[in-house]
């Protein structure tokens, strides 16, 4: 199984980029899992940023980013996405996709498979 994040890159404090995840592999349906975001800042723990249900029709965001950040799947192309909007100098981290099946969705050992990451900067 190979989640292949895209779309990072630098940008200046207010803007907008958009993170793309595909997944792929023999055996994996990419419909079964939940799939998240994790980001890690330098120097800092990895931290939840936000996970959607199978179906694509609920999902969870960390305080941090609510309102800002808006996530979404597309099943028929194994994809998962993630809007980021009025960005700001903290959310400058390597951003992580993740495909798990187990609870709680907010932690990291729910997911049994991750993305490369993609790099985010923010600048002033």
């Amino acid at each position: 199984v190979q989640l292949q994040a895209s779309g990072g890159g630098s940008v200046q404090a207010g803007g907008s980029l958009r993170l793309s995840c595909e997944a792929s592999g023999r055996a994996f349906t990419f419909s079964y899992y939940i799939m998240a975001w994790f980001r890690q800042a330098p120097g800092k723990e990895r931290e939840f940023v936000t996970a959607i249900s199978r179906s694509g029709d609920a999902a969870d965001y960390a305080d941090s980013v609510k309102g800002r950040f808006t996530c979404s799947r597309e099943n028929a192309k194994n994809t998962f996405y993630l809007q980021m909007n009025s960005l700001k100098l903290e959310d400058t981290a390597v951003y992580y996709c993740a495909a798990g099946r187990d609870t709680p969705h907010t932690s990291g050992s729910s997911y049994n498979y991750w993305g490369q990451g993609t790099l985010v900067t923010v600048s002033s």
